[in-house]
């Protein structure tokens, strides 16, 4: 029943989780006229494990008008190999910009609201409906909450994170696991100051493993990531780089952990009236495991494609519009996401190569700089680049990528041999040496080390 006791109220759009990706999605399906509702199981604002870090592609996502809550705005970057061979480059441009996701997320869903969606906290969604009877009719979409009530919608848009009950109820499929470990350490302003404008990423001692520290005033946002499984292992890496880095006298405000998913090539995106994005559709960057862009860049999608399913007026309309929204999804993160499984690959079997690679070749580094600023894809500059296609290329014949699901040890199984038929058998690769521009006990910035600036 509706609250004055008539019929109940059925909303166009119901958004289930209120992080950038459901924020977008509120944001795009309010702007078109339509009466949204945006449900969030948590009081906002809400401490989520993230770098905070904010890409050209994050920035062109956001909705018109939307003013970024920046923390920092940086123009370098210090890579390291497991601590070793560090080296500063810096550019004369932004970057990227830092944030912290509380502030961001909330900052979002007020965007949402203001453009007219609804915004109900403390609301746990368990499960939804599209038969049965709690459904009217063959166009609504039963939303059942934790305390028994049950909210009616023509679609429904799930973006509630990287467990989501919508992604089960749609049967997403998720491939690559990892497990990402972060600290907020708070620094005294002589520490902050060493930082203002800079962030370190460290390629890890384990297979696809990186740090990064990335500054936001006068705390520290330190973290690691890792494939699940080896958990010790990783908390061992963010021990030992936390005291590398010579924080570990510093008490972190938080200390929190998170897993993050990727989906399989194969995975679907829609069932019936019901949409997926961002962490709950297991999209985000397979290689850095960057999930912002990929957040509100679907959340978005999923706002305007969700309008056309709830104006759907038979069962045959509303999945022409859901597949529309997967191709939508396919044709440009899926691409993204596919080039981005294969340079996991690479830095799995190679982060030696790698860093030799970005520290000392000049379009390597220029190549980094275009992609955080947005002016270029890393899927277009490997279109694009024909040395960069050979060696992608080379990679591919060693291993079997067509599964989508991410490199050897995550998922992919090994290629047969064309003549014989068998298995191949791959041994432990050895990293490549470092380029000649890298000496063995190069200090990066911090220790004073000046590296000639770029775009």
């Amino acid at each position: 029943m509706g609250p004055d006791g008539g019929p109940p109220v059925v909303w166009d759009v119901v958004v289930v989780g209120a992080g950038p990706a459901g924020a977008s999605a509120a944001s795009a399906a309010a702007v078109a006229g339509r009466r949204v509702l945006l449900l969030e199981k948590a009081e906002l604002p809400r401490y989520k494990t993230c770098g905070g870090g904010i890409i050209g592609p994050s920035r062109d996502a956001l909705p018109p008008g939307f003013e970024l809550p920046l923390q920092d705005r940086v123009k370098a970057v210090t890579f390291s190999h497991n601590g070793r061979f560090s080296r500063t480059r810096r550019s004369r441009r932004m970057l990227f910009g830092l944030i912290n996701r509380p502030e961001f997320d909330a900052q979002l869903v007020e965007h949402a609201q203001k453009a007219g969606a609804e915004l109900r906290t403390g609301a746990t969604v368990t499960r939804v409906e599209q038969h049965g009877q709690s459904v009217p009719d063959r166009r609504t979409v039963a939303v059942v909450l934790a305390d028994g009530e049950t909210v009616l919608a023509r679609a429904v848009v799930g973006a509630d994170g990287s467990a989501s009950r919508i992604g089960a109820h749609v049967g997403v499929k998720l491939g690559q696991v990892d497990l990402g470990l972060e600290a907020e350490i708070p620094v005294p302003p002589s520490v902050a100051e060493d930082w203002k404008g800079r962030v370190l990423i460290d390629w890890g001692p384990l297979p696809g493993s990186y740090g990064w520290v990335f500054p936001k005033g006068d705390t520290l946002t330190v973290g690691v990531i890792s494939a699940r499984g080896e958990g010790a292992a990783t908390k061992r890496y963010l021990e030992d780089f936390v005291a590398r880095l010579g924080l570990a006298g510093f008490e972190p405000a938080i200390s929190s952990g998170h897993l993050t998913r990727c989906r399989t090539d194969d995975s679907p995106l829609s069932r019936g009236r019901v949409l997926v994005c961002g962490d709950a559709a297991g999209l985000l960057e397979p290689w850095t495991r960057e999930g912002i862009s990929f957040a509100l860049r679907s959340g978005r999608l999923a706002g305007e494609w969700a309008v056309r399913v709830a104006e759907a007026g038979d069962a045959v309309d509303a999945r022409r519009q859901a597949l529309n929204y997967a191709f939508a999804i396919k044709a440009g993160l899926g691409v993204e996401m596919a080039v981005g499984r294969r340079m996991l690959a690479l830095f799995e079997r190679r982060p030696g190569l790698l860093h030799a690679t970005i520290t000392g070749l000049r379009p390597a580094w220029n190549a980094f700089a275009d992609i955080t600023r947005g002016s270029a894809t890393l899927g277009g500059l490997v279109r694009g680049n024909g040395l960069a296609r050979r060696a992608i290329d080379l990679l591919d014949r060693r291993m079997d990528t067509e599964s989508g699901v991410g490199p050897a040890g995550r998922g992919v199984t090994a290629r047969k041999d064309e003549e014989t038929g068998q298995e191949g058998q791959e041994g432990p690769a050895e990293d490549a040496a470092p380029a000649a521009s890298v000496k063995p006990g190069e200090r990066g910035a911090a220790d004073g080390t000046q590296v000639p600036e770029t775009s």
